[in-house]
């Protein structure tokens, strides 16, 4: 693997790609969505709206677009300028989440 790993990608085949991305989701920063399809174990994603969510991971892709399941939603809306913050929350059963508004993905 560690050939595969060191050489330019627009050098590699089909194969090789699909053999060196199925390697990086499994150990690199990715096999934490991987785990959680797996394992059916729920992720806390932060996003870039300032909302959080809770949710059970069905798929995802290398640009982090992920379907999701059982998501609970949460957020602080501010009524006023300089108000105090109300915490919101929603469920959604499934939710398709587009990969640039993702922050950050952790265990739950």
């Amino acid at each position: 693997m560690a050939d595969l790993i060191d050489r330019p990608k627009n050098e590699l085949t089909d194969s090789e790609l699909q053999r060196l991305e199925e390697y990086e989701f499994s150990n690199g920063p990715m096999s934490i969505l991987q785990d959680a399809v797996n394992l059916g174990t729920q992720v806390l994603i932060s996003c870039r709206n300032n909302h959080k969510l809770l949710a059970k991971v069905r798929a995802f892709d290398r640009h982090t677009n992920m379907v999701l399941e059982n998501v609970k939603e949460l957020w602080m809306e501010y009524p006023k300028k300089g108000a105090k913050g109300v915490p919101r929350e929603r469920f959604v059963s499934k939710m398709f989440l587009r990969g640039d508004s993702v922050i950050v993905v952790l265990k739950a």
